[in-house]
């Protein structure tokens, strides 16, 4: 183990909990599947075009956010994606401290879906 991975290994205990997908497994792993999934954008940015049975929860609705999944399971994979892949890493690690178990997120965002 480097040196640098010893000291930067605490900062991602949770990271097993999250896994960062391409465009091709993400498309595998949700297109027609009954799977949390879920659009971490603005509502105006989902309006404008979304991956199909998303649910829309704005990552910047603070409170709004979290009450949001309350009612999801969290023994089940959570599937998250936004325009780019950064708002949904932030999200990932902020659900994975309330308890999710798992997380999958689009690499490069929806940027990349098409």
């Amino acid at each position: 183990m480097s040196f640098l991975s010893t000291i930067f290994k605490s900062k991602s205990v949770d990271s097993d909990k999250i896994e960062i997908l391409d465009t091709k497994a993400y498309k595998n792993a949700v297109i027609g599947k009954d799977v949390q999934l879920v659009d971490v954008r603005t509502q105006r940015e989902f309006r404008s075009g979304h991956i199909g049975k998303a649910r829309n929860i704005d990552f910047f609705k603070g409170g709004e956010f979290f009450k949001a999944f309350e009612d999801f399971d969290k023994q089940k994979p959570l599937y998250l994606y936004c325009r780019s892949g950064n708002r949904s890493q932030k999200a990932a690690r902020k659900l994975v401290s309330l308890g999710f178990e798992k997380i999958y997120d689009l690499k490069g965002g929806i940027l990349r879906w098409e």
